[in-house]
């Protein structure tokens, strides 16, 4: 009713249609700024414009981010063309983008662009159109296109012309802050997600061991997720089981497949101790699950502290390094090819293995990122300079080496090229218990042995034997083989050294499991005596203290199994 009441009124005077048009501008403008409801603030923009300028129809054009077409985000008026879609560069609608420049076309019969077949598709007849480009500076965003002037001439007028395109130009700016304000929306979004993959994905690395442990490791991203992972954890029997991996492409792809290897390799190795059955097992599941493309190359094994001997198997890894006790390095090649090519290396046929006895020596295993990686003069670090950097730091200790090789990858402009992840294996503190052990092996076979002497107050009787040894199930073997040997040189039986040696390998047992929670550096102290016409042993423990009045005692005629 509005609309009809106006539309009887005369024309308006100059300066009541100026008034007009800021009055339109300043609605635009709080509609633009009320709302980031971008599609219905221009369609309705768009209504207003076309009644102001009394239009039979109008049309915005959006160009899309290749600048290849335009679309119709919405239409106003006679016809209903939105969604339509035309090459960047046709019709009137393209030309004036193109141009950047707004356009009058009295008779578009004569115009060889216009583009009949919308005509011919929607009904309507066109006749003339006014047409003014929406940009910012020289950013195109798209156009409005307006389609025969209702009036008694039908002719749109340069004044028209003028207003159209201060309109655009207001209509163009608040697309494109829309644009940006909804990009820096989905740009915060994803780097909190990015910082809650970049969190998880440091929960999955392992915590770092003590000076003494033999494994150590490190990891640096490029980015803020990391497609490259490692993993060190112990297993029952006292070996440690550890692998490094460097997974195909960047970005969440590589993020969440590295996440998955690593979760795969940590369930399946407590259990799975053939670092080449593991392998093939983890390839099966990578192989019917991973996306197209992608791949892992891994180097997994298993390190014993007790000989020093390292079981390993390479997947298409870089060849880890061995350094041994002279300085002198070996390469240990990859047999098989990354995990996630193959499916025919299933659980059925397993992945090559490698052993490799340290003797004093460090195994290196690292990741392109490291070989690849920038230093100051622009040159790559190369497994060369790696192992330059190595025996330059030799004197250090393994996790300051480590830290050396970091260092010495150059950031450039804040950002490494690739990620970093280095994991060494060192034997060096290991050679002395190995040594020790071997000694007392050899005079526990000849008699009596005094291993450890803490400087104890007399005691009364004959001390047979007193051992020192760490936490570690594979000590026990020479705990038994010392145990029956001064048993037997007091005059027991088979049977009761038996059962003796079973008694004191059940305490070991629990001293180890219990006390020290499978921690592998706790020391233990064993004393055998013989008192008269008895044998006394004496298991010390140096482990924290519990409360007794929170064990709750079993009778001893309660046998369960094991106990």
């Amino acid at each position: 009713m509005a609309d009809q009441m106006k539309s009887d009124r005369p024309p308006p005077g100059p300066a009541e249609a100026i008034s007009d048009h800021f009055e339109l501008l300043a609605v635009m403008g709080r509609d633009f700024a009320a709302t980031l409801d971008i599609e219905d603030t221009v369609a309705r923009a768009l209504a207003r414009i076309t009644r102001h300028l009394n239009a039979a129809g109008g049309a915005l054009f959006l160009l899309d981010e290749d600048g290849a077409t335009l679309t119709c985000q919405a239409c106003y008026g006679a016809t209903e063309i939105t969604g339509l879609t035309i090459e960047a560069g046709q019709g009137i609608v393209g030309r004036c983008v193109n141009n950047n420049a707004g356009e009058i076309i009295g008779e578009v019969e004569d115009d060889p662009d216009f583009l009949q077949s919308v005509d011919q598709k929607t009904g309507f007849t066109t006749r003339s159109i006014l047409c003014a480009p929406m940009s910012v500076k020289d950013q195109r965003i798209g156009a409005i296109e307006l389609v025969n002037k209702q009036d008694a001439e039908g002719m749109f007028t340069p004044d028209d012309l003028h207003l159209l395109q201060a309109l655009s130009s207001s209509a163009a700016l608040a697309i494109l802050n829309a644009r940006m304000a909804e990009a820096m929306v989905a740009h915060e979004r994803v780097r909190r997600e990015l910082e809650l993959a970049a969190e998880i994905q440091r929960s999955l690395l392992p915590q770092a061991g003590g000076e003494d442990y033999p494994v150590h490791g490190v990891n640096v991203p490029a980015r803020m997720v990391s497609g490259d992972f490692y993993d060190i954890f112990p297993l029952d029997d006292g070996r440690i089981c550890f692998n490094l991996a460097d997974v195909s492409g960047k970005g969440m792809n590589a993020a969440l497949l590295m996440a998955k290897t690593a979760s795969l390799y940590r369930c399946l190795g407590k259990t799975m101790h053939q670092p080449g059955t593991l392998l093939a097992q983890i390839n099966a599941e990578i192989c019917e699950t991973a996306t197209r493309g992608m791949f892992v190359t891994m180097v997994g094994g298993v390190y014993d502290p007790a000989t020093g001997v390292v079981r390993l198997a390479n997947a298409g890894h870089e060849p880890p390094l061995y350094r041994d006790a002279r300085g002198g390095f070996t390469e240990v090649p990859a047999a098989a090819p990354p995990l996630g090519v193959s499916p025919l290396l299933s659980s059925q046929e397993d992945f090559p293995e490698t052993e490799l006895k340290l003797d004093g020596g460090t195994l290196y295993i690292f990741t392109d990122g490291v070989t690849e990686g920038y230093l100051e003069n622009g040159g790559e670090m190369t497994a060369e300079g790696f192992k330059e950097l190595i025996n330059a730091n030799a004197s250090l200790t393994v996790a300051e080496r480590l830290a050396a090789v970091v260092g010495r990858i150059d950031r450039g402009d804040g950002a490494l090229r690739d990620d970093i992840t280095v994991l060494a294996i060192e034997d060096k503190g290991q050679m002395k218990n190995r040594k020790t052990e071997s000694n007392a092996a050899d005079a526990l076979s000849k008699g009596l042995i005094h291993l450890d002497d803490h400087g104890d107050e007399p005691i009364e009787g004959e001390r047979l034997i007193k051992i020192k040894f760490l936490s570690l199930p594979t000590r026990l073997k020479l705990v038994r083989g010392a145990v029956a040997e001064a048993v037997k040189l007091c005059g027991c039986g088979t049977d009761v050294t038996r059962d003796v040696v079973i008694a004191v390998d059940e305490a070991c047992q629990n001293v180890i499991r219990h006390a020290y929670q499978g921690a592998p550096d706790g020391e233990v102290v064993l004393e055998v005596r013989r008192e008269d016409d008895q044998v006394v042993i004496l298991l010390r423990d140096f482990a924290r203290a519990v409360d007794v009045k929170k064990i709750k005692p079993r009778d001893l005629d309660d046998l369960r199994p094991g106990g």
